[in-house]
């Protein structure tokens, strides 16, 4: 029987972030050499990299930092939320948002080109999922300059990293109002600042679609164009950052909670793990 106890089994897998069957095997077939054990691991997962390609990998965490003006969000995903827990996974996302931190990435593509230590993100990404066991991956990056530039990330659950998170550039105001406001974007998920940056073909669709509601509605034709612009204006309300009602106080929008603050909302970005 080989050489190794529960404990080394546990720390073998805290380590690498294997299944316990996959562990327990390597020990057997390592004689309870732990590093044998580990090179084990990495080689039977590197096999495995390629039939994992088509596995989804909805769970993980999101990232971000912010540095002299510079925000930068990143979201890492892996197939479990035991995976996205565990400290393995959580210290190889630290180190892809300091890369990302580090090359000025703005996107998943630039990150997973750029070279960390003699290697490709890409190559880090494929080693960690060997080890892991399962598929890991950057989904998505974004970086936000600004006067004053402010993330938030939520935690939709206590057991497990932040899910959602969030960056907001201002314009004058202050860090309260910069803070409130990305909670406001965490909870209510705006697609975009303004409504100019709503393609104009959807807010026709809009106005189509709030018509015939209204038709089938049999509300009378002499109060159709009010009942449209007045759905229109609900669908950019539910949308737009500026437009929406502030989380805090439903009587003001975002845009007048900030004019109020002296401030002006330059952009944001939100990235919520799976979405």
């Amino acid at each position: 029987m080989a050489n190794y106890t529960a404990a080394d089994i546990k720390a073998l897998r805290e380590a690498t972030g294997a299944g316990m069957m996959d562990v327990k095997k390597a020990l057997d077939e390592a004689d309870g050499d732990k590093a044998k054990a580990t090179e084990i691991l990495r080689v039977k997962g590197l096999k495995g990299v390629t039939k994992r390609e088509g596995r989804s990998a909805s769970n993980g965490l999101v990232a971000a930092k912010v540095e002299n003006g510079v925000g930068t969000l990143v979201e890492v995903n892996c197939e479990t939320d035991f995976v996205a827990k565990g400290d393995k996974f959580i210290a190889l996302a630290e180190q892809v948002l300091d890369q990302a931190v580090a090359v000025e990435a703005a996107d998943a593509d630039a990150l997973l080109k750029s070279n960390m230590g003699g290697k490709t993100v890409a190559e880090v990404l494929d080693e960690a999922n060997a080890t892991i066991g399962e598929k890991i991956e950057v989904r998505r990056v974004a970086r936000l300059e600004g006067e004053n530039v402010t993330a938030y990330l939520h935690k939709t659950s206590p057991d497990l990293p932040a899910q959602i998170g969030v960056l907001v550039a201002l314009k004058g105001g202050d860090e309260a109002t910069a803070r409130d406001i990305a909670m406001h974007i965490a909870a209510f998920s705006p697609s975009v600042l303004t409504r100019d940056e709503i393609d104009a073909e959807v807010v026709e669709n809009e106005r189509r679609v709030a018509e015939a509601t209204a038709k089938e509605e049999g509300k009378p034709e002499a109060a159709l164009p009010k009942i449209i612009e007045g759905r229109v204006n609900g669908y950019f309300k539910e949308n737009v950052l500026l437009e929406q009602p502030f989380a805090k106080d439903a009587k003001k929008t975002v845009k007048k909670v900030a004019d109020e603050a002296g401030a002006e909302v330059s952009g944001f970005a939100r990235f919520k793990v799976g979405v």
